[in-house]
């Protein structure tokens, strides 16, 4: 298994997804209390990980927020989970809550059908400039 740091939360994305590697890209510039580390489901941890939690990618195959030891979530919920984890204006996600997830996610998964036509997608994952790349397991 993976040697994921103590008060570490992993964010496990489609790394050939532009969407959600802007969206990584977001989560680190907002990432002021270098709380997460990042893998794409593709990469050889996030693998590892989603092995270990015993996920099927055919049916999940979006975001997910693993904190270790204390559990994970998909789609919304994660997505909810890292913004609440932001300062300023992020705060105000918050009352995305409010929302059944049943519903959010309905929105979550309309979204995640048609990114890749949206946003388009790359022929590999993201490298990380040296800068980032502390961020990434792999």
């Amino acid at each position: 298994m993976v040697d994921i740091p103590k008060n570490k939360k992993v964010i496990l994305f489609d790394g050939v997804c532009n969407l959600c590697n802007n969206s990584v890209t977001k989560a680190i510039k907002y990432d002021k209390k270098n709380t997460f580390l990042f893998a794409a489901i593709q990469s050889k941890s996030g693998k590892e990980i989603i092995n270990y939690l015993n996920i099927d990618t055919t049916k999940v195959d979006s975001i997910i927020l693993y904190e270790p030891g204390v559990s994970y979530d998909v789609k919304s919920t994660a997505a909810l989970k890292i913004m609440n984890d932001f300062t300023g204006f992020w705060k105000l996600t918050k009352l995305l809550w409010v929302f059944p997830e049943t519903f959010r996610n309905v929105v979550y998964d309309y979204i995640a059908k048609n990114r890749y036509k949206w946003f388009g997608q790359k022929e590999s994952c993201m490298i990380p400039t040296p800068e980032l790349k502390a961020k990434f397991l792999d």
